[in-house]
């Protein structure tokens, strides 16, 4: 994801200004409804940790490497034992160099007859590039990907084995995309260069795994696992799907995570959603740790060596996950 971001602050926008103080946005805050009562599933956070801690254990997952290849096998055979309809889709593309990578995007489904479903995903490749460490020796290796990629992967597969025990009454899709992270790095700038992110999805978009694919929404995941996250209401998302996005952070608000999801508008970020809105005309929104208070605006380890298993925290990946589980139970 990537590379680009503006956050939208209107009171920087009346002074022109980026050194006056941040005004919390208010203009989207919706009511927090009460909600049915349903049973939602228990959210295990050490299960989505210990997920984590196995994707990380096969080093950086950069595509066309052997860590890559075993991190693929180890969750298409985990999400086996939880969904009895998983599809690898396996193809080519070709990163800003001509390299040509392979990828394997993995698709688990649950009720997959029906049509009233919704979609969610992350991104399980690491960046090759940590390009924006503090150390300029450090620029050329490849990321952990603690944090970006491995938190949402993680959370996904707890989400993965919660629905394994107690059916939804909807169709779910959970799509683990690859080749997200391969853009150029920052000093090597390009023209158009927004083509090599999300090339797992641009790809899945265009080809999807079930002819005429469409969910009624999709919810994107990436870096959910830091230490007191804020997740704020990026413009991608808003701009395609405010709807979901404001339901999605009211179900955050109700259960208790209002210091997680916040009623502030982000900035626009180049991330999997994209294709999905633009190519698929899925409604998509991107749950994405975002913060004023770093020069790239996101976490402030993102595209550096220092993205660790260290870095996770236990309680934000609950967060996320608890409130994935009542939007998916709660759906109707």
């Amino acid at each position: 994801m990537k590379h680009t971001i503006l956050f939208i602050i209107t009171l920087v926008l009346l002074t022109g200004s980026c050194n006056q103080p941040v005004k919390q946005d208010t203009s989207n805050q919706v009511s927090v409804p009460t909600g049915p009562k349903v049973p939602v599933p228990d959210f295990n956070a050490d299960s989505a940790y210990e997920s984590c801690r196995i994707q990380l254990a096969f080093g950086p997952r950069v595509p066309n490497t052997p860590a890559h290849n075993k991190c693929a096998a180890y969750l298409t055979d985990k999400l086996k034992t939880y969904s009895q309809n998983v599809i690898v889709q396996k193809g080519q593309v070709y990163a800003y160099n001509k390299t040509a990578l392979k990828f394997q995007n993995i698709i688990a489904s649950w009720n997959p007859e029906t049509n009233n479903r919704i979609l969610l995903c992350a991104h399980w490749d690491s960046r090759p590039y940590a390009d924006h460490d503090p150390d300029p020796k450090n620029r050329r290796k490849p990321v952990d990907a603690a944090n970006d990629g491995a938190s949402g992967v993680g959370v996904l597969m707890e989400v993965a084995r919660q629905l394994s025990l107690l059916a939804p009454s909807i169709g779910v899709d959970i799509i683990l995309f690859d080749v997200e992270d391969y853009g150029p790095p920052q000093d090597e700038p390009m023209d158009n260069s927004d083509q090599y992110w999300g090339q797992g999805a641009e790809y899945w978009a265009n080809n999807p795994h079930k002819t005429d694919y469409f969910a009624k929404y999709g919810i994107l995941l990436d870096m959910v696992g830091a230490k007191d996250a804020t997740f704020l209401m990026e413009g991608v998302s808003m701009q395609y799907a405010a709807d979901i996005v404001k339901s999605v952070w009211a179900a955050g608000n109700r259960i208790g995570y209002s210091s997680y999801f916040l009623f502030d508008k982000g900035g626009y970020i180049t991330d999997d959603h994209v294709p999905i809105n633009k190519i698929r005309n899925i409604p998509t929104i991107d749950i994405i740790h975002l913060d004023k208070n770093t020069d790239t605006g996101f976490y402030p380890f993102w595209h550096t060596t220092g993205d660790t298993f260290d870095k996770l925290d236990k309680n934000t990946l609950k967060v996320v996950g608890q409130t994935l589980l009542t939007v998916i139970y709660e759906e109707k």
